[in-house]
């Protein structure tokens, strides 16, 4: 049974009444001001003595016409981007966890050599001991050495809870940074680099720090191996001084808007996401651009850099984790994560553009990755070569199944909302 046309008109007068308490037209809700206010905070947002949050020359927003954009030419005459695809963690009634990574790195002009190298990782979890997995530490080599393959353990006792979510990532970024780190070298030096996605495992990276008897993967070797592969890449990318950055398609980070509603505590803050402030601080009003103008432009803001955060704490001597573990090249502040945010006003949506304090912080090269994230944006929306990533390495939902249906000593664990609602083609 589906709603009636009287429950919609119900429905829609409950809109209408929710809808008018957010007018545009109420004076009240011009934050217009505030806004301006806030981002002028964003000059160094500090909290109990600590600096959250740091402009990278002068705080301001930016706008940019996308047919002058178009007109322009591609600062690089050639862009890679790294994309995997997943199963996503599979459960079977005898206990086994298993997630299939695969990835894959893209190029703009195509380089079909390129595009056949990928990597798989198998990530595998069961809290029994008595059950043996077999696994190697040795890459093992298919397609003619194009691609390589391997299965990995995570020991019992390890995941006691999130077990999906933190097998997921571990399988996701060791697959990601491996085939990353192999493709270095085939790389052309004068290039830029995408990786979909933050430039770190931020969530894997959390819980290496926590002490959890739930979540203990601060004692998982694979873990450890994650986050000094990331640190190698860095340290390639910043030795070399080759741009590299993190297309973060959804940004759901939230430290700005909490410390401003500690530290700010007469600003009535309706934002919940920093992506939030700052979607409404790019608005095209905000901007000067009015009625159908704004879908001809991008917003954008200036760099930041969030110092000390896990980034350089993970590699810092001071860290309780990982003291005399990682290997670094450079000073842990070239380890903070910088960023700016695009707003494309066309699509409604806002991106956020990371990358390693250590190549930012040189004035010329900051103003090269944005011009060239600000020229891909234009073209696209979605970066060209990012795209081209994503379709080459994406597991298809058919694809999925086939995957899961060879297991034949093992059935999925299926409950009722599987049932229910089905799977659902998620990445």
């Amino acid at each position: 049974m589906t709603l009636e046309p009287v429950h919609i008109k119900e429905i829609h007068d409950l809109v209408s009444r929710i809808d008018s308490c957010l007018s545009k037209d109420d004076p009240e809700n011009d934050d217009t001001d505030s806004v301006k206010d806030i981002l002028k905070l964003l000059n160094e947002l500090r909290c109990e003595g600590k600096t959250v949050l740091k402009a990278i020359g002068k705080v301001k927003r930016g706008r940019v016409s996308i047919e002058k954009m178009l007109g322009s030419s591609d600062p690089f005459s050639i862009s890679y981007a790294c994309d995997s695809g997943s199963t996503t963690t599979r459960t079977f009634d005898n206990g086994l966890y298993v997630d299939f990574c695969h990835c894959a790195l893209a190029s703009s002009p195509t380089d079909l050599e390129i595009h056949n190298m990928r990597t798989i990782v198998a990530a595998t979890y069961t809290a029994s001991k008595k059950v043996t997995i077999d696994t190697s530490n040795s890459w093992e080599s298919f397609d003619g050495g194009a691609g390589r393959k391997k299965i990995i353990r995570i020991q019992p006792g390890i995941l006691n809870k999130k077990t999906n979510e933190m097998l997921h990532d571990i399988a996701l970024y060791l697959c990601e940074s491996e085939h990353l780190l192999w493709m270095l070298d085939k790389m052309q030096s004068e290039s830029f680099l995408i990786m979909d996605g933050p430039i770190y495992p931020k969530r894997l990276m959390y819980w290496m720090v926590v002490a959890s008897d739930e979540i203990r993967i601060r004692t998982d070797s694979h873990s450890e191996k994650v986050l000094q592969n990331y640190i190698d890449i860095m340290d390639h990318h910043i030795s070399m001084q080759k741009p590299l950055v993190g297309f973060v398609k959804n940004p759901e980070d939230m430290q700005i808007m909490q410390t401003l509603k500690k530290q700010e505590k007469e600003l009535d803050l309706p934002w919940m996401l920093d992506a939030q402030f700052f979607k409404n601080a790019l608005s095209p009003e905000k901007a000067g651009i009015k009625g159908k103008d704004a879908r001809k432009y991008i917003t954008y803001t200036n760099w930041f850099v969030q110092p000390k955060q896990f980034y350089e704490k993970m590699i810092s001597t001071t860290s309780p984790l990982v003291r005399d573990k990682l290997s670094h090249r450079f000073p842990a502040e070239d380890y903070a994560l910088a960023f700016f945010m695009v707003l494309v006003p066309s699509m409604n949506t806002i991106f956020k553009i990371e990358s390693p304090y250590g190549l930012v912080k040189h004035e010329q090269m900051r103003n090269l990755i944005t011009r060239k994230m600000l020229y891909d944006i234009a073209l696209n929306g979605i970066p060209r070569t990012l795209s081209k990533a994503d379709s080459v390495a994406k597991i298809q939902l058919s694809e999925r199944r086939q995957i899961i249906d060879k297991f034949r000593n093992s059935r999925i664990d299926i409950s009722y909302n599987d049932i229910r609602w089905g799977e659902i083609d998620e990445r």
